[in-house]
Formats: structure tokens, C-alpha cells, sequence
């Protein structure tokens, strides 16, 4: 195999509570992971020369290991010694920092071209056990689909796929910062904790009214404080038919849960049009048994 061409799926958090700050600094969390089809591009061409050059769509992203698909690339060369290099090509469509793990997505994808490409026959789980040391939420990019994560990100626990629907995607044209967000979260202050297990629970049973209603992500209490586009996007959707709304991740992309592709296309016209967010799109969640699990 020469070449090679793969998908990096986005994520959305349909619940996210942090249960406690550790003593290294990071945050236990318990949260519902849910892969939707928007995706990068990634081309990966081996070459005779060692190394890795990446190339991109954007021209403000680095193109060195300071890319989370070059550190992953080289990562998996040089443990195998590896005495030929890649090009790879990032087409990115992901919001960029938009809390929908564009870049572990990718990273993910890095890692399993790499070992497809030059025949390392890593298992998936392999790949995530080298994935959590490249970022947290790296391992569940490899797994994808719906998924309890646990401890910082790296505890994986697959769950029941998400019921059909539409899911309306908005990014306002801010960025968020994760450690800002994190560090300014006040746990005691928090009035309540989002209900993880009832959401398991309604995936279980396939009933899209018990997951929606228990949308909940601690995060927004300081998010939304700094940038109340969030507040506005949120209720926009919900205005123009969403069964809730949610920001996804520190933020500060904004998701609304629609049952009807016509109301949630409306709604997508609607919120472009009101100039608060320029990266609008409507898409559906990506069932993973759909894929049996391949990254293509």
C-alpha cells in the first residue's frame, strides 16, 4: 500500500459533568461522547525519504510538531524505526478550537493511517494506549460512535448507538480557551450535576426524549459567561424547533437536537443569516456499527 485516504469524524458531548479537580492539575470527568459526520480529509502517501511532511487547507495551522498529526505520525515511525516517511495532506472542515476534538480527531486518523499505511497491525486498542499520551480525548476518536468517558477522557465504555436525528451544528467566530475554561470552573458552586446515568439509560432505550432532556455540560456555567453568543445560539434553536441545545465541549460550538431534517435546515438557514455564527452545518450521528468500526 502507497497511499492512502481517511476521514477524521467531529464529536459532540451530549453530557458533560466534571466530578472533581485532581491534584495534577487536570479533571475527572464523566461524560457521553457522540461522533456526527463532519469530517477532515487526510491523504497519506509514502515516500522513500524518513520523516513527515504535512500539508494543509489552512494556512494558519502549524505544519510541524506542533500538529497533532505529525506528532502522532512520527510518534509510530520512530518506534518502529521506521527507514521510509509520508506525506500527508490535512483537508480540514472541522471548526477549528470549536470543542468538537478536530485536532485528536485527526491525531486519531494519524495514528491509524500510519499503521494501516505501513503494516504495523496495531490493534485499536493498541492505538489508543499510544493515542492517551498524545491528548485525552485521542482514544475515543480511535473508538468513536457513543461512548461513557471517564477519569480525564482515557476510560472508555462503548454505549447503545444515539436514535436517528438531525443534529444542527454552529460555531460563532470566537475561540474558547480549554485550560481558561477549566481552571475557572467553581465545582462547589454548581447547583446541580447533569443526570449521566439517565442518559445511559435513554440510549439504552432508544428514546431520544429521555437522552434530550438530560442535555446538561457544566462547562457553559463559565463559558457563557464570558461569551453570551452561546446563550444566543442555544436559544435560537431551540426558537426555530430544536428538542434542546447544548455547547459541545469547553466550547464554543453550539448543537440543537432536531427530529425533522426540514426544521433543522430552517433553522440552519436562520442562525446564518443572523451573522452569529459562519460554520453552520446540519448533520446526522455516525453509528460506528453502521462502519464496523473503520476509519474510511
Amino acid at each position: 500500500m502507497e497511499n492512502l485516504n481517511l476521514r477524521a469524524y467531529a464529536k459532540i458531548n451530549l453530557g458533560l459533568d466534571v466530578v472533581r479537580r485532581l491534584d495534577n492539575g487536570y479533571h475527572e470527568v464523566s461524560m457521553v461522547m457522540q461522533t456526527v459526520k463532519l469530517y477532515d480529509k487526510l491523504h497519506f502517501e509514502k515516500r522513500k525519504e524518513p520523516g513527515v511532511t504535512l500539508t494543509t487547507n489552512l494556512k494558519f495551522l502549524p505544519v510541524d510538531e506542533n500538529n497533532l498529526v505529525v506528532k502522532a505520525a512520527k510518534l509510530l515511525l520512530q518506534e518502529f524505526s521506521a527507514s521510509e516517511g509520508v506525506n500527508i495532506n490535512l483537508e480540514k472542515h472541522i471548526p477549528v478550537a470549536a470543542g468538537m476534538a478536530g485536532g485528536s480527531s485527526d491525531c486519531a486518523a494519524a495514528l491509524f493511517g500510519i499503521n494501516r499505511l505501513f503494516g504495523y497491525h496495531l490493534s485499536k486498542e493498541q492505538l489508543m494506549e499510544r493515542g492517551v499520551k498524545l491528548g485525552a480525548d485521542v482514544p475515543y476518536c480511535i473508538m468513536r460512535g457513543t461512548a461513557l468517558s471517564q477519569g480525564i477522557g482515557e476510560i472508555l465504555t462503548p454505549l447503545p448507538p444515539m436514535p436517528d436525528c438531525y443534529i444542527l451544528v454552529a460555531k460563532p467566530p470566537i475561540s474558547v480557551s480549554t485550560k481558561y475554561v477549566y481552571t475557572n470552573l467553581e465545582l462547589d458552586k454548581l447547583p446541580k450535576h447533569p443526570d449521566i446515568s439517565g442518559m445511559i439509560e435513554g440510549l439504552k432505550q432508544q428514546n431520544l426524549n429521555m437522552i434530550t432532556e438530560r442535555m446538561e455540560n457544566v462547562l457553559e456555567s463559565v463559558t457563557i459567561k464570558e461569551y453570551p453568543v452561546i446563550a444566543e445560539l442555544k436559544q435560537m434553536m431551540l426558537d426555530n424547533g430544536a428538542a434542546n441545545s447544548l455547547m459541545s465541549g469547553s466550547g464554543p460550538t453550539v448543537f440543537g437536537i432536531f427530529t425533522d431534517k426540514e426544521a433543522a435546515d430552517r433553522a440552519n438557514d436562520t442562525i446564518f443569516s443572523s451573522g452569529l455564527a459562519r460554520q453552520v452545518y446540519t448533520v446526522e450521528p455516525y453509528n460506528v456499527r453502521e462502519y464496523k468500526g473503520s476509519l474510511n
